[in-house]
């Protein structure tokens, strides 16, 4: 039998009908890891796009328009929860989505809500992620959204954090509950003493402000040791564990045949 679907999915709807066309291209999602090193488990899965023949985001993101940046990003959004729900992910997880696409914190929320209802995914195990790559047009506005989400139950993370527009302009103006840093700041730290300093300055500004930091992009070992020295034991990148197509990945097997993992985790 079909479930009944709440009427504030009506009010989205509208919205959408306001702001442009229906993104129509076919697209799925797989889901990496974000590992808790200190506690020796998933913390949450982030849903990475893809095409239903396991392409990368990019040829997604491609048919993408300013029409139906909306639809598209509401779509991905419910794809997200109805594939987790689906592989029985009891960890968090974390939903990528466009600042600019949200025109109305409380209506656009709606359809969230309405698939968090329907697949029964708890709200507070939903992270949403804002990538800073996206020219942030009104910071003011993405405030507004992050303490609208806030007050549902729902947590918010910067990513790719340090390779792209605002940097600490936009960290001063919103502050998020999670900071992930990007992978450019990442890549073989263990051999660059400049971005040693970089890193253990920003978890440092993020320790003092109460906010988690992930480490995104780890690949090596060196990479893994160096970062586990400034304190940050929440881990996600290609060593940890590669993206599971439309699935996920167990604790158990990130630490199988991991010695280092194995071995800071304790």
């Amino acid at each position: 039998m079909d479930r009944p679907k709440p009427r504030a999915r009506a009010k989205c709807d509208n919205c959408a009908g306001r702001s442009g066309r229906r993104f129509d291209t076919p697209f799925t999602m797989a889901f990496q890891p974000i590992f808790d090193i200190a506690a020796g488990r998933i913390f949450a899965h982030e849903a990475l796009l893809r095409t239903p023949q396991n392409d990368s985001a990019g040829a997604v993101l491609a048919q993408v328009t300013a029409d139906t940046r909306y639809s598209f990003d509401q779509s991905a959004r419910v794809k997200a929860i109805e594939l987790a729900a689906r592989t029985g992910m009891r960890d968090c997880l974390s939903i990528n989505f466009m600042p600019n696409a949200v025109y109305n914190p409380d209506h656009c929320i709606q359809t969230t809500l309405w698939a968090a209802e329907l697949y029964s995914f708890p709200i507070d195990r939903i992270i949403f992620e804002f990538t800073e790559d996206e020219r942030i047009i009104d910071k003011a506005h993405l405030k507004t959204i992050v303490s609208s989400y806030r007050a549902r139950g729902f947590r918010t993370a910067i990513d790719d954090f340090g390779a792209g527009y605002a940097g600490l302009g936009l960290l001063a103006d919103v502050q998020p509950d999670i900071l992930k840093l990007d992978m450019a700041l990442i890549r073989d730290i263990h051999r660059d003493p400049v971005r040693r300093a970089l890193e253990r300055g920003l978890a440092r500004i993020a320790d003092d402000l109460g906010m988690l930091v992930i480490a995104e992009g780890i690949e090596t070992e060196g990479e893994l040791d160096c970062i586990l020295g400034f304190g940050i034991t929440l881990v996600q990148g290609f060593l940890i564990a590669r993206p599971a197509f439309e699935g996920i990945v167990s604790a158990e097997t990130i630490l199988a045949g991991r010695q280092t993992i194995q071995r800071a985790a304790g």
